[in-house]
């Protein structure tokens, strides 16, 4: 698990403190938010949840000590594991050096280049970065899966668990599926961190819910309905949209005239979304694309 910080930043952490309590590897080991998963099960919850074949490519964010990135590797995928911490990285190395299919960078994941090939990400990864490491693998055209041990709580948020569906979830709802995989306890952390942990997934649909040509529209027309203006998605669709097509697709979609943005299902977004702006329903496009 590993955080984002300069090589000046990480190198004065690495520097005798004044306080001889506390040493340089347990400044670092605070400041890059490094809680290693220690239990072999949850590992190999994992692993499991991650389902890569033999030769499919996995990136790993925050390799640690590489319990986990040999973990991967022992179903002959392609492991890339980046570690930002060079004394973590060097232990990584060693335990898995007798594995070829593994490749340990020194780096910072999040300045890492998407590969150009179909990948998964997979990592125990840290709570002060969980927002920007997701944002990355949102942004990765070639992205199959991510599978993130996450903080709980933003997990059961991302994926509807709490009954409210949060901005991101839903703007990414037609190309990505959001789900709530196995909780991980905080004792099985080392060091125990305060909260429970959750393996968050995001697998990429093998058909988007809407067409390529209509997901900027889909995007805006999210944005509109998460200003909160009014107090109820109508109110808020209802700034750039006549009522009458309004009313007509949230009564498609089932939802209610008084809802509130945050408790409507993406699934229903998706098809307000269509009557909204024209589009024919999933059903008929399916049924059209089998026509001879």
């Amino acid at each position: 698990m590993t955080r984002n910080p300069t090589s000046r930043t990480f190198g004065a952490l690495m520097r005798p403190a004044s306080q001889p309590s506390r040493s340089g590897r347990d400044r670092a080991r605070r400041f890059l938010s490094q809680n290693f998963l220690a239990d072999p099960r949850a590992i190999g919850s994992i692993v499991r949840s991650v389902a890569a074949r033999p030769g499919d490519l996995v990136v790993e964010v925050g390799a640690g000590d590489g319990r986990v990135t040999a973990a991967l590797a022992a179903g002959d995928a392609h492991v890339i594991a980046y570690e930002i911490d060079p004394v973590l990285a060097g232990r990584a190395r060693r335990r898995c050096a007798d594995l070829p299919n593994v490749r340990v960078v020194r780096g910072d994941f999040l300045r890492a280049r998407p590969p150009r090939g179909p990948f998964a990400v997979a990592g125990n990864i840290p709570y002060s970065l969980t927002s920007p490491i997701v944002q990355w693998c949102l942004r990765a055209p070639r992205l199959t899966s991510a599978t993130l041990v996450t903080q709980l709580e933003y997990a059961r948020k991302r994926t509807g668990d709490y009954g409210r569906w949060s901005l991101v979830t839903v703007r990414s709802w037609p190309l990505l599926e959001w789900r709530l995989g196995e909780r991980i306890g905080r004792e099985l952390f080392r060091p125990v961190p305060r909260v429970d942990s959750a393996i968050l997934r995001l697998v990429r649909r093998p058909r988007p819910l809407l067409p390529a040509s209509a997901l900027a529209d889909y995007e805006r027309c999210v944005a509109l309905g998460f200003r909160g203006e009014g107090g109820t998605l109508r109110a808020s669709l209802r700034r750039e949209h006549p009522r009458g097509r309004v009313d007509t697709a949230l009564h498609a979609a089932g939802v209610e005239r008084d809802a509130v943005v945050a408790f409507v299902h993406p699934d229903q977004w998706v098809r307000l979304f269509r009557v909204l702006y024209g589009l024919p329903s999933a059903r008929a496009r399916a049924g059209t694309s089998r026509q001879p």
